[in-house]
């Protein structure tokens, strides 16, 4: 549905984006991983025709995206990530604007409008103006915005930015349900848990180059390492802490030992070497590895940086 081939991006001196190629496909629930500045809301602008490359090419259905011909727009919605409405209207007169902008009228644009703030539990509150909404409740107008004229493919631009829980868990409800029914959503954010939850694939992005690419389990597999064993950093734990250093990576955090196993050493070992020193079960907790972890192993720096 979308491609991009070898895109770059600069901004004077700047490489926003430096030769980044991505295949998307219908209903896919793609998601752009990376911290501030890696390059995904230029990328999101490109998609959206709003600059245009350096180098490289995009396409939509088939037909080149460029930001001198609007028409491919007609095919998406864009989220942005600050908020785009109009504070002094209400609710109801923002999604009028939107709609008319897209060329809908009438009864249709009426009842778009009634399934949108009904959709994202704003009804009851269509003709107040919008200054008066929460973060969360101005999230979701701009959401559903983003959808009236019912788009094959929606960017949202890390649209949880300054929300609070209740109102992103309605988001992502929101957004799966659209998926589940033919959206293809191209989703970016630097909290791994959101990848996690939404994205049926995930690229790693930092520095405008694609580190990793691939689902879950495919991105995790990366890792050197299959699971994660913490425990107390403790007089009592020293002597495992030590004897484990031959057989993987130990990780000194706080009050915390992190033993990340290297493939070969199997848990059951683990567990063994600890009950051979007298330790209890329950000072051990296993996690599964991150995504957190994988872009520390691939940029050797955390994702909020």
């Amino acid at each position: 549905m979308l491609k991009l081939d070898r895109i770059t991006k600069r901004y004077g001196t700047l490489t926003a984006l430096d030769g980044v190629s991505l295949e998307i496909a219908p209903g896919e629930f793609f998601g752009l991983l990376g911290p501030n500045g890696a390059g995904k809301s230029t990328l999101m602008s490109l998609v959206a025709g709003l600059r245009a490359p350096e180098a490289g090419r995009i396409t939509l259905d088939g037909r080149r995206v460029t930001a001198a011909d609007p028409a491919t727009r007609i095919s998406l919605g864009l989220v942005p990530q600050a908020i785009a409405l109009y504070e002094d209207l209400s609710a109801e007169q923002n999604l009028q604007i939107f709609g008319e902008l897209y060329g809908l009228r009438g009864p249709d644009l009426r009842a778009r409008i009634d399934e949108a703030l009904e959709a994202v539990q704003l009804a009851d509150r269509r003709r107040d103006q919008v200054k008066t909404f929460s973060g969360g409740m101005q999230r979701r107008l701009n959401l559903v915005a983003a959808l009236l004229h019912r788009p094959r493919l929606l960017l949202c631009d890390e649209p949880t930015v300054g929300v609070d829980p209740q109102s992103r868990n309605a988001i992502f409800d929101f957004l799966e349900a659209r998926v589940r029914a033919g959206l293809t959503v191209i989703y970016s954010t630097h909290y791994m848990e959101e990848a996690t939850r939404l994205c049926s694939r995930i690229a790693i992005i930092d520095h405008g180059r694609i580190h990793a690419l691939g689902t879950l389990d495919e991105l995790l597999a990366r890792l050197p390492f299959r699971d994660e064993i913490s425990f107390p950093a403790t007089p009592a734990t020293a002597e495992l802490a030590a004897r484990l250093a031959a057989h993987g990576q130990i990780i000194r955090d706080g009050g915390t030992h992190r033993f990340r196993p290297a493939t070969a050493f199997r848990t059951s070992a683990f567990y063994a070497l600890a009950e051979s020193l007298a330790l209890p079960p329950r000072l051990f907790v296993t996690e599964r590895p991150t995504l957190e972890a994988l872009f520390l192993h691939l940029t050797g720096r955390t994702l909020r940086e």
